[in-house]
């Protein structure tokens, strides 16, 4: 059975379908899944949703609850969810676990224990017990439908769950991770027709859904002209909940301790340090120091680690969420004084921070936005191929022993090269960018690997020279600009 998607439910059909698929199922035998994604993409309300058009039983634990306090919360919302409300008690978590379990006896039944982590911070012993409670032969089990969904925005935790020797490793038929918005599907989500506008609010709040619907209640910049103004209002002034969002996001995180030094990691790489000896030695620690932390962070779905399509054993960092790189670049240098309110002051250290902004945020942003175009919205006469995997590199010239830079390089399943690319926001792109990548294009040649094609990308256009070489490429350069970027292939 398909359930019908909420109408106030924007996009989110795959993940709507992908649960709805679970909880109908009406074979017998309780069953579990897994929810987990960054906060603030909307994971609560999806399955407040699938509970509110099922019946199904939803809860929500609280931070830092002893044991006993959550068993009463839980009983209570269990009591009030069978029309007994204050009449159910639990004395222990396999009483409660049993209790979720017969909520499923009559037919297939949600059951959404959200916050997860938090429930198992306060009870360690609760992955071993749900393991123990879904034993396949057990009588609970098998006469309960009940579907029970775990849900958390710690995504290591989350992951974790269902790895190596974790007790619920095996136990688990759905595991569900609700990602970000792309560039495309927030630009509708803001409802922006101008394209460079919605870039530019890409540029700092991303995908995230709750950056509109919650913190800044559809507060969105109508004009162009107007991006500067709503930059200070929304995102610059400390009355706005996005002042603070990026250390509440680390805050929040149960698995990220002394948040000083992930931050300090976090701010390293938006300079521009994006392999772990250069981080450390911007931080002035020695890269083993840094490990453990790196790894956290890339668990936590802040970083990510991508391999160079050139260089074995070398890999990029990258931060994930463009509002964490905004703030480590714009705002956290000048934290102080953007706290301190002053008739003009914002404005100012906006002004100031415009180099800070396109090097270090816009720049890396929109390349993240060109990789996400060839890897998913490109089509295979593009690049010649579908594109599998598309990473940056660095390409030695060994007759000059120059090292070149590449911004995308997209691949096929069998490690192809089908193009070499790369991506200015703010530049108008002319011959010489075209003649930098044909000379990479002629070192990779006499290495074997020689691309189909050159795909380059700006957000400010291209000189009239440069589009009548594409014209004449029988299609092997590729010029992709905005309007290529949000509507084309």
């Amino acid at each position: 059975m398909r359930l019908p998607r909420p109408a106030d439910m924007f996009d989110r059909t795959w993940e709507w379908a992908q649960l709805t698929r679970f909880v109908s199922d009406t074979e017998p035998g309780a069953s579990l899944g897994v929810v987990s994604g960054r906060r603030r993409q909307g994971k609560t309300f999806l399955l407040e949703a699938l509970c509110e058009a099922t019946g199904g039983f939803y809860y929500s634990a609280t931070e830092t609850m002893p044991s006993r306090e959550a068993l009463r919360q839980l009983g209570d919302a269990v009591g009030r969810h069978v029309g007994s409300p204050g009449k159910i008690r639990f004395a222990h978590w396999e009483e409660a676990i049993d209790a979720l379990l017969s909520l499923g006896a009559d037919r297939p039944m949600p059951v959404v224990l959200d916050e997860f982590p938090y429930m198992v911070h306060g009870a360690p012993e609760l992955p071993s017990l749900i393991q123990r409670a879904l034993s396949p032969r057990r009588r609970e089990r098998v006469e309960s439908r009940a579907r029970i969904l775990l849900c958390g925005s710690s995504i290591s935790f989350m992951g974790n769950l269902l790895m190596g020797s974790a007790p619920l490793r095996g136990r688990a038929s759905l595991e569900l991770i609700v990602p970000t918005f792309d560039y495309r599907a927030a630009r509708e989500f803001w409802g922006l027709d101008d394209l460079r506008l919605a870039a530019l609010v890409y540029l700092i709040v991303g995908g995230t859904p709750a950056y509109k619907s919650e913190f800044l209640r559809g507060a969105a910049p109508a004009r162009r002209e107007d991006f500067d103004g709503w930059v200070i209002e929304h995102v610059l002034s400390p009355a706005s909940p996005l002042f603070r969002e990026v250390r509440a996001l680390l805050a929040e995180d149960p698995t990220l301790t002394n948040t000083g030094l992930y931050h300090t990691v976090l701010a390293a790489v938006a300079e521009g340090n994006c392999t772990r000896g250069a981080i450390a030695s911007r931080i002035e620690r020695k890269a083993t120091d840094i490990s453990h932390h790196l790894t956290v962070l890339a668990d936590a779905g802040l970083l990510s680690v991508e391999p160079d399509a050139f260089r074995q054993n070398r890999s990029a960092y990258r931060i994930t969420e463009p509002l964490v790189r905004f703030y480590h670049s714009v705002m956290r240098p000048v934290y102080a004084q953007l706290e301190q309110v002053r008739p003009g002051r914002t404005e100012r250290l906006w002004q100031a921070a415009q180099p800070r902004f396109r090097s270090a945020v816009a720049g890396p942003v929109f390349e993240h936005m060109c990789r996400t175009w060839a890897h998913s919205m490109a089509a295979d006469e593009t690049l010649g191929g579908m594109a599998v995997q598309v990473l940056s590199g660095v390409v030695h010239d060994p007759s000059s022993r120059a090292n070149h830079e590449v911004d995308l390089v997209s691949m096929d399943a069998d490690g192809n090269i089908l193009a070499i690319g790369e991506a200015k926001w703010g530049d108008t792109m002319g011959m010489a960018h075209l003649e930098r990548m044909e000379q990479i294009a002629a070192v990779l040649r006499a290495k074997g690997r020689e691309p189909n094609a050159i795909t380059l990308f700006s957000g400010a256009g291209f000189m009239p020279a440069l589009r009548a070489a594409a014209d004449g490429s029988g299609g092997r350069i590729q010029l992709v600009d905005l309007e290529r970027l949000y509507h084309g292939e």
